[in-house]
């Protein structure tokens, strides 16, 4: 296998067609030359379409896994690792389409990798305050507190314990078995660096600024948010028992 020196961004999506054109632009004029796969679960408003007109733009940077259906964002995530992972790349990203993760912060996190020896590298919004951008109070409250909550439970070291803008080392995603993954929503994010700080990695936070999405429709739910709080527990539970 030949390892890629590219750092490769996964971005899972579903009927972003208002924001893929604008996200994926943003990404290839950093000037990194960063790879993007598109993981889309069969998008009825058509941006896998216009993915692929990106890939006839920029050859070789632009890649693009197609799925039968709408299965949550753990799975299309894991969808994405896997694949990059039988590509040989050195250093995967997760990032939301939609700006609420700013492409211009991903320098930072390969920086944190790359350069100060991070395994894991976590876009934080209360690393250094709370720098949230267009959400209601009660959304960021329940954010913050959640974070918290979960930090109390499991005894991660970090502050932003839900982010889902991070970078990891191709060596944390080899010592995680996917088939053990639980949680498929927003507990997925918990779930990951849980069990990669249980593994003995580096985790490390890059302060961001988060910015609630301007176009598309968020896929938030309480269900979600109920996985989150009640999966958190049963992490911690099963950990005491070493599973």
């Amino acid at each position: 296998m030949n390892l890629q020196n590219a750092p490769l961004v996964v971005i899972p999506t579903y009927n972003e067609r208002e924001n893929i054109v604008a996200i994926v632009e943003a990404v290839m004029a950093l000037p990194e030359a960063f790879e993007l796969l598109v993981v889309d679960d069969s998008s009825p408003d058509g941006t896998a379409l216009l993915v692929r007109s990106l890939m006839e733009r920029f050859p070789g940077r632009i890649h693009l896994e197609e799925r039968a259906g709408k299965s949550g964002l753990g799975t299309a995530y894991i969808h994405g690792f896997r694949w990059a992972l039988a590509k040989g790349y050195l250093f995967v990203f997760e990032m939301d389409a939609d700006f609420s993760h700013d492409p211009k912060d991903l320098p930072r996190l390969l920086e944190a990798c790359e350069v100060y020896g991070a395994d894991l590298a976590i876009g934080s919004r209360y690393s250094n305050g709370v720098n949230v951008v267009n959400w209601p109070m009660s959304r960021v409250l329940l954010s913050f507190f959640a974070s918290k909550y979960v930090r109390f439970i499991t005894g991660m070291p970090i502050h932003d314990t839900t982010a889902g803008f991070k970078c990891y080392r191709r060596a944390v995603l080899e010592a995680i078995d996917f088939e053990k993954i639980r949680f498929v929503g927003y507990a997925f994010q918990i779930e990951m660096k849980f069990r990669a700080w249980r593994k003995g990695f580096n985790l490390a936070e890059v302060a961001v600024i988060f910015t609630d999405r301007k176009a598309g429709q968020s896929k938030m739910s309480r269900g979600i948010i109920r996985e989150a709080v009640f999966g958190v527990l049963l992490l911690k539970l099963s950990s005491l028992f070493g599973r």
